[in-house]
């Protein structure tokens, strides 16, 4: 079961650090400046360093909880900024974001299950720390 455990870990982070390397391209940062995102220049490369290194972190299990924080806070913070759902005219386009919406929503909640695995187990399968906030 420990292969299990470390599987799902790489399966859940792959689309974080895949994701957060096109967050260094400009085409990225304009289509956060285009919905208003804060700092669009400084913002998303930040963001993406910070969802690869949370993402490394989970998939390595180095502080892996620590990680799986970054990805939760992440995931909640953009939502409501890139995902907005309720300010689209188009019906499609409701429809398109209030799914990418709830895709973060449910992600974080994957996210917040990996910390407090890591925080409540004491025999942690594969990973190379301890957690950084044990038993928390």
């Amino acid at each position: 079961m420990d292969v299990v455990f470390l599987i799902a870990r790489i399966l859940f982070v792959l689309m974080f650090v895949m994701s957060g390397m096109f967050h260094f391209r400009k085409d990225s940062i304009e289509y956060a400046r285009a919905y208003g995102a804060p700092l669009p220049g400084v913002m998303v490369p930040l963001s993406g360093l910070a969802i690869v290194a949370g993402g490394l972190m989970v998939g390595l299990g180095v502080l892996a909880d620590l990680g799986a924080l970054i990805m939760a806070a992440f995931v909640l913070l953009i939502a409501p900024i890139v995902h907005a759902f309720w300010k689209e005219k188009d019906e499609q386009m409701r429809q398109i974001q209030l799914s990418q919406f709830m895709k973060n929503v449910s992600i974080a909640g994957g996210a917040l299950v990996i910390f407090w695995v890591y925080n409540q187990l004491q025999d942690l399968p594969l990973s190379l720390t301890e957690p950084l906030l044990n038993a928390w």
